[in-house]
């Protein structure tokens, strides 16, 4: 943790690893063998477990990031946005404030049986995995649904709902979200 700047209120677990010049703010929780890259900027009250963080990435205030999930290198992770297990996000993206990002397009809160559901219950089939690829951006408040994936250079607009796969370099907006244009 050469030159590391940590908060004193920070949580930081002792399996979580730490790379080179991180900085870590007042209140931010970091657990679950959480692994985070060089130069990396976690702001107050993130809430980081279990997940992979890349050099250089910035995770703003309020932020939750889920075990599984990866953020790849450079990405500017906004205030109040939520990464779910099973979103992986490559390098130089931007995701605005308040995201939501969504796993299960079929929650519920009791199984079959009527019990309360655990991880068993849906780590299957009922998982969805996401992508979102390199050099994408994503509006605030925007919800995207299980299973899709965000192509390069994709821009999804401010309160968007993404329920299906968006092509490279392609504008989409709306609820649900549709094609506006091609940036290239």
């Amino acid at each position: 943790m050469e030159s590391s700047k940590l908060s004193k209120t920070a949580i930081i677990g002792a399996d979580v690893k730490l790379g080179d010049s991180v900085i870590v703010s007042d209140f931010a929780v970091l657990a679950g063998a959480a692994k985070i890259g060089n130069g990396a900027n976690i702001w107050r009250y993130a809430n980081l477990y279990g997940c992979e963080i890349g050099d250089g990435t910035k995770i703003g205030t309020y932020v939750e990031v889920q075990k599984g999930a990866i953020i790849g290198k450079n990405c500017k992770i906004s205030t109040h946005s939520f990464v779910c297990e099973g979103v992986k996000i490559e390098d130089d993206v931007f995701i605005g404030h308040g995201v939501m990002f969504i796993n299960d397009n079929y929650p519920r809160a009791v199984n079959k049986d009527g019990k309360m559901e655990t991880d068993s219950d849906w780590m299957g089939e009922r998982l969805l995995c996401t992508t979102v690829k390199k050099s994408a951006s994503i509006g605030s408040n925007a919800t995207i649904l299980g299973g899709v994936t965000i192509g390069e250079g994709a821009i999804v607009g401010a309160g968007a709902v993404v329920t299906e796969d968006v092509p490279d370099f392609t504008v989409v907006a709306g609820v649900p979200a549709k094609i506006l244009r091609k940036i290239k």
